[in-house]
């Protein structure tokens, strides 16, 4: 793993989001306006920046970030909370900010059986808002502080509105850097050092760095407790596609796991978070084993079975030898997930037998 910590991280987006329009913003600012007292307005002056992963236990507000390229000023803690996506819920209560959830959408799993018990004493991730990105109206109308996104794209006009308009009404907003889309901001390669950035900055936005040191603390010696498969075997990571697959590229999420899990990416080569591969180029590097991302609506013994059906496919040794390992959805996106994927991964490869 690499050593330092860097703030910025890749960006993806891999399912379409519903329109929200902007223009609703404006007609519920007078509700947003009266209900971000706790947050405070935007601060004119004297802001100071501070650095993710700082080891005061305390946040001295104002504390402005260069989130995406995008700066945010944050005069207090945020008190009532929008996520949007899994990874950004899955944060909040991994650091124990669950109370402060006011509303939750788009999300691309159940959260996992470590937060099970503090997601069900959150209403609001009980029962999602939307299966999909919400639109701005429904966002404004639960008086949110901060909108926290999964997703650059959550945040446009097309999504749950623009950033620059909720900022004019007092509504921060704070995109996990694993989502930037900037060349600036964006990883090559995502480390694990930049998904406990994450954590830590999570950790001074909301005041709980010390949560957040802890967190990261633990995950990192989980990570550090492993070791990586030694067998020199290859893996494809298989997300969703059937004419043409949608796989784990290069510098995502996906390949800093199976770099930690200790496979060789037979689509390693391609500079992106994820890319379309063809079975051509699958069948020609014939992968000792197949990850498929498991999902609701692309679930991985569908995989399996067009895997199987499909003659161009079936004689893959993987398949002939059903060397499938399985990983949810949630777990592929940057963020508290990460290490505990690499964890089961682990566990399921080395219960393979490989010739």
């Amino acid at each position: 793993m690499s050593s330092s910590a860097r703030p910025r991280v890749r960006s993806t987006s891999r399912r379409a989001v519903s329109a929200g329009p902007t223009a609703a913003l404006a007609l519920v600012a007078t509700l947003t306006l009266a209900a971000c007292s706790d947050a405070g307005s935007l601060a004119t002056g004297g802001a100071t920046t501070a650095p993710a992963g700082s080891p005061t236990t305390s946040t001295t507000y104002p504390l402005t970030l260069d989130n995406c390229g995008f700066e945010v000023t944050f005069t207090g803690a945020p008190r009532q909370v929008v996520t949007i996506k899994s990874s950004t819920t899955e944060m909040m209560l991994a650091l124990g900010l669950g109370d402060r959830i006011v509303g939750t959408a788009f999300p691309d799993g159940p959260v996992p059986e470590q937060w099970a018990d503090a997601a069900a004493a959150v209403p609001a991730v009980v029962t999602p808002m939307a299966d999909k990105v919400p639109g701005a109206e429904a966002v404004l109308t639960l008086e949110p502080d901060l909108v926290y996104a999964g997703w650059e794209s959550n945040l446009t006009a097309e999504g749950a509105g623009d950033r620059t308009t909720f900022q004019q009404l007092g509504v921060q907003t704070y995109v996990s850097p694993s989502a930037c889309k900037d060349e600036a901001y964006k990883p090559d390669p995502l480390t694990f050092d930049d998904v406990f950035a994450e954590i830590d900055e999570a950790g001074q936005i909301f005041d709980v760095a010390g949560t957040a040191t802890e967190l990261v603390a633990a995950q990192r010696a989980e990570l550090d407790a492993l070791e990586p498969d030694d067998r020199g075997l290859t893996a494809l990571w298989y997300s969703s596609g059937s004419d043409i697959p949608y796989v784990g590229a290069g510098i995502g999420a996906p390949q800093m796991i199976m770099d930690a899990v200790g496979v060789e990416n037979i689509a390693a080569s391609v500079q992106d978070t994820w890319t379309p591969f063809s079975f051509e180029e699958i069948i020609a590097a014939d992968p000792d084993v197949i990850v498929l991302v498991d999902s609701a609506w692309n679930t991985a013994q569908s995989k399996i079975d067009a895997l199987k059906a499909n003659p161009a496919t079936a004689n893959l040794t993987a398949v002939q030898g059903d060397r499938f390992l399985t990983v949810p959805f949630p777990a592929t996106e940057a963020g508290v997930r990460n290490v505990d994927a690499v964890k089961d991964l682990s566990a399921q490869l080395a219960a393979l037998t490989i010739p």
